[in-house]
């Protein structure tokens, strides 16, 4: 038989009729039993055999298949009297509003519903949305009092969700709304956006319930042996048995306000099977009170359907575990426990070229790197044992797939979450490692935002030669290096590495010929530059030197260092800071190395070498560079502990004089306040205008405070060194540990709330001083009283509450953008179009640039242009 390709033309999407419902069933259930007393399912019950099969043993009575092979099919339920469908109540009400009470023809003339009509055919023709007319059909309609066709004049219709109706104060049971809907005219439907061969109205109030297969709620055993059925069941169960309530009831003529109790009941429990989290009405529930989990439930929301079974779901071929810093791997490589390994497979199908490695493979029985299975040509899976490698190795045969262990070189992708941008999975390739964590550079940390306090990553090990190849292409670190967003590096040197190089290249350091090899070791430098000589005729290299035979030889850039003051000497060569960076052919003439020099974010050398060199050099300049700082800073020594943050009595009391003079200054505003003699900022209050001045006041003391700490402890000290260099902290933690804390502050302003009148007890009714609201005039290092510790502990809980707040907002705010552009494409003309062929933006971007090609976020570099000519021109 040949197979015929087709292409979907159209989808239509329309609503099961009574009839068909019917059609599709295989049995009616009428009894709401399961399984009789010998554990076999009870015929016509809600497990009847000719639904599917689920125990092992049985055939379908419909298919004849088994378990796993029968699909299953749908049964149905004879409602005894007709009930709303929830989710299409709201339209319901439109429809009724929208329809003459006598004639049951839409409320429009005809020439105005024929223009509704063909203004729908246009858009469906165009492919294009037809919601907003509509929207104007059922308004222009709910609006007519008096019917065009009949004159009969219209009462008002009121809903109650979830899907009661009322008519001029009179109640419309579903079987009154139902026998309107059937006497609407099938020409007035396309109007309401329905095509009468595939929806008529009346369909949305049920009267037959499809009963899905036994495949789609399945029981299970439980380890007592007895059997817990889905929820699905149960709400079967339900509807079964308060429909046969309600025919006997029928049959026996009860009276009128017990038909009506239980035909709502039998509204309840249909509406609650479609769905469970209906406002208004209490939810279905298990004995153990956890509400049962419906159809609605089973599609919508994190967990459903769509989002945790069909968009993502759990994979096989992934392992996780916590990660753990390794200096000594590349940015590109993954150290992966042998544990892991031995677990996760590759599968290689066995060709004439690889046969004999193969074998050779299999001989190696259960030893590291072994395979753990093979597959045969018969499609037969057998696992590898200590007793049948030998075997396999000798029946091997191409054409036989081998799932190999994983081993040095592998390219797997490593993720870690949440993932937010393109660079929180990428290739690494693969170095199997003793212990059991992930090993990881840390200068490949910034991308993942990844930290080493107990993070866990997950590794995805590549099943095919395509996945592999653009791994290899797209998704290794080296190709990520650019960040997309802004066109500058992402990937570099973090706290150490900074730290290390610029102590290394800061000043005049000197290293004799040993020294510098062993700095180079990780390097594998093995040729040094031309080495300077001392007063004695001794050679040496300096630091600048140093890191001068990590660059390439032909590279020239010049910068200024974040370390630079902006001081006149820092636009020459000679700045007392050593703050401006001059690399000439390789070598670097002046100049402190820093955060702006290979940092993730800033690093221009790094953005150079990589826009210039490509991608593999830069990663051979990230890993030379990382391993040079953390040897030279391990040479040079580097520390930091509490008597780091000392600072001398005389500073001590410079900075408690300055807080004593804004202390003073807050308590003179404060008075000027209570005197009406304060002068009000224009656009302000009086009141914001005291809590202004009172907060300018407060923050220049807490930076005089750093100022005078900066001042004595110097550019020796440790904590100085990584705020200026960028490679941790700031100038302000080091105001805190060892000046004074300063003002903690709620939503910008000073700590108002509390006691009635006062923050805390702890001071008077109305007092507006500095300590009264939130001034902390401790440092961490002296401490802080219990008063400022509280004051610390509120201004502290609105940064958590914040982040929080931040994570779900920007969260939902990312989903709603990848669902609305997921359909755009640039196409090879250079447009973005949507999946119907529409153009969105003519040029991608407006400008046509690949922001990750660009310069931070301009399209050319200007600087490097002039840079050029200049160079070009001497």
């Amino acid at each position: 038989m040949i197979a015929h390709p087709k292409r979907i033309k159209s989808i239509k999407f329309g609503l099961l009729s009574p009839k068909e419902i019917r059609k599709m069933s295989v049995t009616k259930i009428i009894t709401p039993d399961t399984y009789d007393d010998d554990g076999f399912p009870i015929e016509m019950g809600l497990m009847d055999q000719r639904l599917g099969v689920i125990d092992p043993g049985l055939r379908c009575k419909t298919c004849g298949g088994r378990p796993g092979e029968c699909p299953g099919h749908f049964g149905h339920i004879e409602l005894v009297a007709p009930v709303i469908h929830v989710g299409y109540a709201r339209l319901i009400r439109k429809i009724l509003r929208s329809i003459c009470r006598s004639c049951k023809r839409i409320l429009l003339e005809e020439k105005e519903r024929d223009g509704f009509i063909a203004q729908i055919k246009e858009c469906q023709r165009n492919e294009q949305p037809i919601d907003n007319i509509l929207k104007e059909v059922f308004r222009r309609a709910m609006s007519v009092t008096v019917c065009p066709h009949c004159g009969e004049e219209q009462l008002k219709i009121e809903f109650e969700p979830p899907t009661t109706y009322e008519e001029d104060g009179h109640k419309l049971m579903p079987a009154d709304i139902r026998a309107r809907f059937e006497q609407i005219p099938d020409e007035d439907l396309p109007a309401m956006g329905m095509d009468p061969k595939h929806v008529r109205p009346e369909w949305m109030i049920l009267t037959v319930l499809p009963v899905p297969p036994v495949t789609a709620r399945p029981s299970i055993t439980l380890e007592s042996g007895q059997r817990s059925e889905d929820d699905l069941t149960h709400k079967l169960v339900d509807i079964i048995r308060i429909n046969q309530r309600f025919q006997e009831n029928r049959d026996a003529g009860a009276p009128q306000l017990i038909i009506e109790d239980l035909w709502e009941l039998l509204q309840y429990h249909v509406t609650t099977y479609i769905d469970n989290e209906v406002s208004g009405i209490p939810p279905a529930r298990h004995r153990s009170g956890r509400p049962l989990k419906t159809l609605s439930q089973r599609l919508k929301g994190k967990e459903g359907r769509f989002r945790g079974s069909l968009s993502g779901k759990r994979v096989n071929f992934s392992a996780r575990t916590v990660i753990s810093p390794d200096p000594n791997l590349s940015i590109n490589e993954v150290g992966v426990p042998q544990k892991i390994a031995e677990e996760m497979t590759i599968t290689v199908r066995v060709t004439e070229r690889n046969i004999e490695s193969m074998r050779k493979l299999l001989k190696r029985g259960r030893k590291y790197p072994c395979a753990n299975y093979v597959r045969r040509l018969d499609g037969r899976r057998v696992k590898v044992t200590p007793t049948n490698y030998e075997e396999l190795a000798e029946q091997i045969q191409v054409g036989w797939e081998v799932e190999r262990q994983l081993r040095d070189g592998d390219i797997v992708l490593f993720n870690r979450q949440p993932s937010l941008h393109r660079m929180s999975i990428m290739a690494h390739r693969v170095k199997v490692m003793p212990g059991k964590t992930f090993r990881l550079n840390p200068a490949v940390c910034p991308p993942y935002n990844a930290d080493f306090d107990g993070d866990e990553m997950n590794l995805h090990v590549l099943q095919n030669e395509e996945a592999r190849a653009e791994a290899k292409i797209l998704m290794e670190v080296q190709e990520n290096i650019i960040s997309p967003r802004f066109g500058g590096p992402v990937i570099g040197g973090i706290h150490d590495h900074i730290s290390g190089l610029y102590l290394l290249t800061r000043g005049e350091t000197r290293f004799d010929e040993n020294e510098a090899l062993e700095l180079l070791r990780r390097s594998r430098v093995t040729d040094l530059i031309e080495p300077s000589y001392d007063e004695a005729g001794r050679p040496y290299w300096s630091g600048k030197d140093i890191f001068s035979m990590i660059l390439p030889p032909d590279f020239n850039l010049t910068f200024q260092a974040e370390i630079c003051q902006g001081c006149e000497t820092c636009l020459k060569e000679r700045c007392e800071h050593d703050a401006y960076v001059v690399i000439r052919n390789g070598r670097l003439i002046t100049g402190t190395i820093d955060e702006r020099a290979i940092g993730a974010f800033k690093g221009k050398i790094l953005d150079r070498i990589t826009k210039e060199y490509g991608p593999e050099r830069a990663r051979k300049f990230i890993d030379d560079a990382t391993s040079l700082a953390i040897r030279a800073i391990t040479r040079l020594g580097f520390s930091f502990g509490i008597d780091d943050e000392d600072i001398p009595p005389d500073a001590q009391r410079q900075i408690e004089a300055s807080i004593r003079v804004a202390e003073e200054r807050v308590a003179q505003l404060v008075e000027a306040y209570e005197n009406d003699e304060l002068e009000p900022l224009p656009g302000r209050s009086i009141e914001e205008t005291l809590e202004l001045r009172i907060m300018q006041e407060l923050g220049k003391v807490r930076d005089a405070a750093g100022e005078i700490a900066g001042r004595y402890l110097g550019m020796d000290n440790t904590a100085v060194v990584m705020a200026v260099s960028g490679a941790r902290g700031s100038m302000m933690n080091l105001t805190q540990m060892a000046g004074c804390v300063g003002q903690q502050s709620v939503r910008g302003a000073r700590i108002t709330r509390g006691y009635e009148g006062r923050t805390l007890p702890h001071f008077r009714k109305g007092d507006l001083g500095a300590a009264a609201h939130g001034f902390v005039k401790s440092s961490y290092k002296k401490g802080l009283s219990p008063t400022e510790f509280f004051f610390h502990a509120i201004g502290g809980r609105e940064g958590l509450v914040d982040t929080a707040v931040r994570t779900s907002q920007s969260g939902y705010f990312q989903r709603r953008l990848i669902n609305a552009l997921q359909d755009l494409e640039v196409k090879y003309d250079g447009t973005v179009r949507e999946t119907r062929g529409v153009i969105v933006q003519f040029e991608y971007g407006e400008d046509g640039v690949d922001p990750s090609r660009g310069d931070y976020g301009k399209s050319v570099n200007v600087d490097r242009i002039i840079e050029l000519v200049t160079a070009e021109g001497e």
